[in-house]
């Protein structure tokens, strides 16, 4: 199959697994057949799928994957004040390391809404369905929602990195509080201990809680980098942290506190 091709059997299998979809016509135009897959995969309950469905869409999302291009984590420069921490603005679902930081849901089953532009989203979407199977295996065997503070590990399937790291942060509806900051810190520490236990030397985290949870992007960096700096103090752990920001404004706020020239 080539790559279109492989695309609309995608879509194909995945409106048939619903008599609702019945009525959906596949768009004959290439971006709107991409929205529409990855809409389906958005909104796909976790449930069996065949072998030949994996098969063509890990080559499907491979393909897609070596065309964003790969940042290999290794190769990027320490910040001035610390050789164990990096700072690196890009996506994250392009960054080759051992662990990517996924800012999840208490569901951890990621983000059902379709072409949703959380991180969420696009690291299931990016990583295959299969990512959302697998979660759905550690929340079942759990029996309760994910509490805020803690990270579960997983395979990162499809994606450049080898582990997934999901960690829920706090919602902020009002004043920020202690206990807020409290939370934050733990995602931190949560997601360190991890990797730490299953042996990452690199582990890349996202801005958690700064998006659809809206903490405060100054104050969030600001734990973010003592949490990580004290961790890294406390256990003597041979790790690379890339604090990863995809927003100018989040870049300059880390510039600051990182203490890395502006360009």
């Amino acid at each position: 199959m080539t790559h279109g091709e492989q695309r609309i059997y995608l879509i194909q299998a995945l409106l048939a697994e619903d008599e609702k979809y019945r009525g959906i016509a596949i768009p004959s135009d290439e971006q709107g057949q991409r929205d529409l897959l990855r809409s389906l995969m958005n909104v796909r309950m976790p449930k069996p799928v065949s072998r030949e469905f994996l098969r063509v869409q890990d080559e499907y999302l491979q393909y897609e994957r070596a065309k964003r291009g790969v940042t290999d984590s290794a190769k990027l420069p320490p910040v001035p004040k610390d050789p164990r921490l990096v700072l690196w603005q890009g996506d994250i679902t392009t960054l080759r390391t051992d662990a990517i930081v996924n800012a999840a849901n208490s569901a951890l089953l990621g983000c059902f809404r379709p072409l949703h532009s959380c991180i969420d989203n696009i690291i299931h979407t990016r990583s295959g369905i299969q990512l959302r199977l697998f979660c759905d295996d550690i929340m079942r065997r759990q029996g309760h929602e994910e509490p805020t503070g803690q990270a579960k590990i997983t395979p990162a399937f499809n994606l450049p990195s080898k582990y997934i790291l999901h960690t829920v942060g706090p919602i902020i509806y009002g004043p920020l509080r202690k206990q807020d900051c409290e939370a934050l810190a733990s995602c931190y520490r949560s997601c360190m201990k991890l990797a730490v236990e299953n042996g990452c030397r690199s582990v890349a985290f996202c801005c958690i809680s700064t998006g659809e949870f809206h903490f405060p992007q100054e104050k969030a960096a600001e734990i973010a980098v003592q949490t990580v700096t004290s961790f890294l103090n406390a256990q003597k752990s041979d790790i690379r942290v890339i604090f990863n920001v995809f927003k100018d404004e989040d870049l300059h706020i880390y510039q600051k506190l990182l203490g890395v020239m502006e360009c």
